[in-house]
């Protein structure tokens, strides 16, 4: 007899979001356990499983070698769910048509249900025939497998659902997992429903589990933590505290030279309150001494992962530390590992510093504690509260280990597209069809830098393109939802762009920019510390921007007469997989660009970024 218990298996095949299909069954109280796309139906068997979910991924599977899934699993007799990719493996399995689709969907689609009585829209939740998905794919189900019939549709992808009763099956080609599907958690539940798990799973049960692994992993040695000052470092050096005690948790906060304005004082104080053992060390000579001539992004992130080792090893040596009987933590999540290409099967978006080539070979080694790995920010914020941590620490906005050092964007030369001018008009002609919407003529420039983005689980590397006029946008929550679906419909059909960017200034000329040779220099991060410090002053304390979950400020080296330009960049989250771009009142736009305008000499242009993620990623770099 099976003493395990029942459980729901995510059959991982490399989505970007993969991990949060099982953030989200467990917040809802079931089992469930992540698999490789290599697991036979058998060794499923063996694990007692209820249903299974075949999770999106980069794939194509129409391509010759593409991945693929044991097919006895589809005879286990148990429900399962195929969601974007696992849609396509299912309908391919079954006998139907998957192709490049007409047109990618990237972010929010209209959805509509097409058999209201289906169970996985009806059985525990009541789903309403219309609502907003959230999408990410380039292929399509364009031709029904036998034995199943659509039960939902977009406007650009008419079997977004699919669904064979008989054998218990079902597809979706949009993301029920990501926040922004408006349902997608029902649909969930309604699929554990089905699958007739229940348990009582919670992040209680998550601390103290962690706590004994922490100690197992940590028998006989110490913890060397580096410390940002952020949420995830913070909560790690407590739970580590918690199971180690003080005496065995080191903390270093390293300033690099770029924090945003004063941070080092003030994370100091806040961690010296809350009780740790915090050492600092100034070492901003040292990171932007290696980033000196660095543009690429994923060379930036990758000297500064490899600064933080070594400056790790310069500080273990001078304090005379046993390196045998050191652990190296890291307050990694899990947005940070599938984001740099971390399971079997994803694609690298981005590497973060935390997950360099370095990193991963002493993870190999089992000389890196990660105790949150598993976790996404919202379930860190929690974990930090049950571990009695200050709202202070655990209210603070996202900020990336590198700082500033992946706002501060550094060109060699202009990155000119070669048909820029046509597709600047073809831009200009989709936007005519929004005139009832913008009220006003809009213009278009692309620019001549480029930016990351994510797009069916993949990086992508694309220019960004501004619209400007004569007026000022408003950016309320209204208007907002209407820029960002234009700002959607340019990303998903124009190939060669990944950011919609508006000027917020009102001195966007477009004739006059130019891209100049721009490194990474005290004196630009200063630029930026300054603009940064004007954002969060702006918004401290406003009862209409608590739902801003993080503002990047960009520094871009757009130059109009010699002087660059800002973006900003605020967006709502939940956990950093989806994002749309954050609204913000009259008032507060007005304080920030006359602000920055006034007190800050070195800056001309002000953008604002209009794009969700997908396609865009939170950060630029």
């Amino acid at each position: 007899m099976n003493t395990l218990p029942q459980s729901v298996a995510i059959i991982d095949f490399g989505s970007q979001s993969m991990h949060l299909l099982a953030n989200k069954i467990r917040n809802l109280g079931a089992h469930s356990v992540i698999v490789n796309s290599n697991i036979t139906a058998s060794e499923l068997k063996e694990k007692n499983i209820a249903g299974v979910i075949i999770s999106g991924g980069p794939d194509s599977v129409y391509l010759e070698n593409s991945l693929s899934v044991d097919t006895e699993i589809f005879e286990m007799g148990v429900p399962i769910l195929g969601v974007c990719y696992g849609h396509n493996l299912i309908a391919d399995y079954f006998g139907g048509t998957v192709q490049p689709a007409k047109v990618g969907e990237y972010g929010k689609v209209n959805l509509e249900i097409k058999k209201i009585d289906s169970p996985i829209f009806l059985v525990k939740n009541i789903i309403p025939e219309n609502s907003i998905a959230w999408m990410t794919h380039g292929d399509e189900v364009s031709e029904l497998p036998n034995g199943f019939e659509i039960i939902a549709s977009t406007q650009d992808c008419r079997i977004a659902a699919m669904q064979n009763t008989e054998k218990n099956i079902y597809g979706f080609q949009y993301h029920p997992e990501l926040s922004h599907s408006e349902f997608g958690v029902d649909m969930l539940e309604n699929f554990i429903d089905i699958c007739g798990v229940s348990g009582d799973w919670t992040l209680n049960d998550f601390i103290n589990e962690e706590v004994e692994k922490i100690k197992k992993q940590c028998e006989g040695r110490k913890v060397f933590l580096l410390v940002s000052g952020g949420v995830d470092s913070s909560v790690c050096f407590a739970l580590l505290t918690k199971a180690l005690g003080r005496d065995r948790v080191f903390g270093c906060l390293v300033d690099h030279g770029m924090m945003r304005l004063n941070e080092a004082t003030e994370v100091t104080k806040m961690l010296s309150d809350a009780g740790f053992d915090l050492h600092t060390e100034e070492a901003s000579e040292k990171f932007l001494g290696n980033l000196a001539g660095l543009y690429d992004p994923e060379k930036k992130r990758n000297s500064i992962g490899n600064d933080f080792l070594e400056l790790q090893a310069e500080i273990a040596e001078k304090m005379n530390l046993n390196p045998n009987e050191w652990l190296l933590g890291q307050g990694t999540i899990y947005p940070d590992t599938i984001e740099s290409g971390a399971t079997k099967n994803s694609e690298k978006i981005k590497t973060h510093h935390n997950r360099v080539e370095r990193v991963q070979i002493m993870i190999e080694q089992g000389l890196i504690i990660e105790p949150i790995v598993d976790l996404y920010k919202d379930e860190v914020r929690k974990v930090g509260t049950l571990l009695g941590l200050s709202d202070a620490l655990i209210s603070r906005h996202p900020f990336p280990g590198p700082g500033l050092g992946v706002r501060v964007l550094c060109a060699e030369k202009e990155n000119t597209l070669e048909n820029t001018e046509e597709l600047e008009q073809e831009i200009n002609q989709k936007l005519e069809k929004y005139i009832d919407i913008l009220k006003e003529k809009i213009s278009v420039k692309i620019l001549p830098i480029k930016s990351v983005g994510v797009e069916g689980d993949k990086r992508s590397y694309k220019h960004p393109v501004v619209l400007y006029s004569e007026k000022i946008p408003v950016l309320t929550a209204k208007n907002l939802e209407k820029l960002g679906g234009i700002a959607s419909d340019i990303a998903n059909s124009i190939s060669e762009i990944n950011r919609v960017l508006i000027s917020v200034s009102g001195n966007f000329i477009s004739e006059k920019f130019e891209v100049k040779n721009s490194q990474m220099t005290k004196e630009r991060i200063a630029t930026l510390q300054k603009c940064d410090a004007i954002v969060r002053s702006a918004i401290f304390g406003r009862e209409d921007c608590k739902n801003i979950w993080q503002f990047p400020v960009v520094l871009a080296p757009v130059f109009i007469d010699g002087k660059e330009a800002i973006i900003l960049r605020p967006i709502e989250s939940e956990n950093a997989m989806t994002a749309v771009a954050a609204p913000l009142s009259k008032d507060v736009l007005e304080t920030i660009v006359e602000r920055i305008q006034k007190e800050v000499p070195e800056i001309s242009s002000i953008f604002y970024d209009l794009t969700g993620k997908p396609p865009g990623t939170i950060e630029w770099e």
